[in-house]
């Protein structure tokens, strides 16, 4: 699944390649509840045809109701998509709003309206995130003129009289380490969450048995794997083989990587004992290993497979979203407070 700001810009790119007006909609300030993020984006055509959201639909349809052809006014006479500067709108300012519009109690948002977004501009933007660049938007708010620029770090989009600037980057990846039934899990979720996903496994037997769809596959041995795969700050490499020989090595590589999230299943036990080999045989220090996680996941008594995956994929998420987990909610932190706790009342 690709990346949704993708899904948006590349929609947008063939109804204005096509010569159909359209409006590219950014949810640019939110005050209380919202439902969702500042820079979430939507286009909407002039067909009344939307992609992308920035509410739980209602908005949506106001906004199809107010700019987009194939909505009728009580005049029974269609009313086209604007064209001109862009337009700043607000929803939800008084309690009536909100609850018109389907907004949590107290939520208000901002939009920033583009009408007809230059399809010259949009391509070099979605080309350019497709080869993997980090890319600012700079759109002049008195003009409608975009600007492009590539940039080295995630920025929150800003806005004020003048320009709005918001960044884009290219579709998150995940590189898994072992063709199991746990990865097939952690796949179909992370395809769902809008990952690229593929799998490193050189053994013959787990590679062949994989289902899986959408999912790229590496027979490297996967230190090797890693270092093709060329982790970024919008990778994340997970090993789930609990086989040294082949987790170690991959994870040796990845944290000499800007990738985000860095990981290995494992018991409490196992965990303790990777890093110790790592520390003995590889000249690691407790401070070259701190982005090393493990045992990976959160707390919440998982048994299963599937389960596990959960588990795991919550955290890559809150890691990805930037949200700190509480230390008890961590695998190695709850079990350890768990036992305490058993030992207390025995």
């Amino acid at each position: 699944m690709e990346n949704q700001d993708v899904i948006v810009l590349k929609r947008l790119l063939e109804w204005r390649g096509s010569q159909q007006k359209a409006v590219l909609v950014t949810v640019t300030q939110t005050w209380g509840s919202s439902p969702r993020p500042v820079g979430s984006i939507m286009a909407l055509c002039e067909t009344g045809a939307v992609v992308g959201s920035v509410s739980g639909g209602c908005i949506e349809d106001d906004l199809i109701a107010q700019y987009a052809q194939a909505s009728v006014q009580s005049n029974a006479s269609p009313r086209p998509i604007l064209d001109g500067p862009p337009e700043r709108v607000k929803y939800g300012i008084s309690a009536e709003e909100a609850h018109r519009f389907g907004l949590p109690c107290g939520g208000t948002l901002e939009l920033i309206l583009e009408f007809n977004p230059d399809a010259t501009a949009l391509k070099q933007l979605i080309e350019s995130l497709e080869k993997g660049n980090l890319v600012q938007r700079t759109t002049d708010l008195q003009t409608g003129t975009v600007s492009l620029a590539d940039t080295k770090c995630v920025s929150a989009l800003k806005i004020n009289e003048a320009i709005l600037t918001n960044t884009f980057g290219p579709q998150y990846r995940m590189l898994l380490i072992g063709a199991g039934q746990l990865g097939e899990y952690i796949a179909t979720m992370a395809i769902f969450c809008g990952f690229s996903v593929t799998i490193c496994d050189p053994r013959d037997s787990y590679a062949s048995g994989w289902r899986t769809q959408g999912v790229s596959h590496m027979t490297d041995w996967p230190d090797d794997a890693v270092k093709r795969f060329a982790p970024d700050r919008r990778t994340c490499v997970l090993a789930l083989t609990h086989d040294p020989k082949l987790d170690d090595l991959a994870l040796l590589e990845a944290i000499e990587t800007e990738a985000f999230y860095i990981g290995a299943i494992g018991s409490r036990k196992n965990n303790q004992a990777r890093k110790q080999r790592m520390i003995e045989h590889f000249e690691q220090t407790d401070a070259t290993l701190a982005k090393l996680k493990g045992p990976i996941g959160v707390f919440i008594g998982s048994k299963t497979p599937a389960e596990i995956a959960v588990s795991i994929m919550a955290e890559v998420l809150a890691v990805k979203n930037s949200v700190d987990v509480p230390e008890q909610m961590h695998v190695a932190q709850a079990k350890t407070l768990q036992e305490q706790e058993i030992i207390k009342i025995t």
